[in-house]
């Protein structure tokens, strides 16, 4: 059982550090919470008070991790769209490849 947390259920927190590709000493670091800690929760053996657990959220959060909520189909996690999820362009710039140059049309083509 997850002892009342409704913040952070253990699976939510091992998919979300799997979803970052972050250890568990990665997790540790960026939160401060002991690597022993976050193994015994994630294990469920071990339930942080709620402080603990919404600082660990919340770390995870900040890199990147969108929480779902439980809707009908359970609690779960996503990565959230990057910020500048489009490519960095300016708009008044025209760009001419070479290919592009020549004129490959037969003459009165209008090409």
């Amino acid at each position: 059982m997850q002892g009342g947390s409704s913040c952070l259920s253990p699976a939510q927190c091992r998919a979300a550090r799997a979803l970052i590709a972050w250890s568990k000493q990665d997790l540790s670091a960026a939160s401060e919470v002991t690597k022993a800690t976050i193994a015994g929760f994630e294990a469920e053996r071990l339930f942080p008070d709620e402080r603990t657990l919404r600082h660990i959220k919340r770390t995870l959060q900040d890199a990147g991790v969108l929480f779902i909520s439980e809707n009908g189909g359970g609690a779960g996690v996503r990565l959230a769209k990057p910020a500048s999820a489009s490519i960095d362009t300016d708009e008044t710039e025209t760009v001419q490849y070479e290919e592009y140059l020549k004129n490959d049309a037969p003459p009165g083509a209008g090409g």
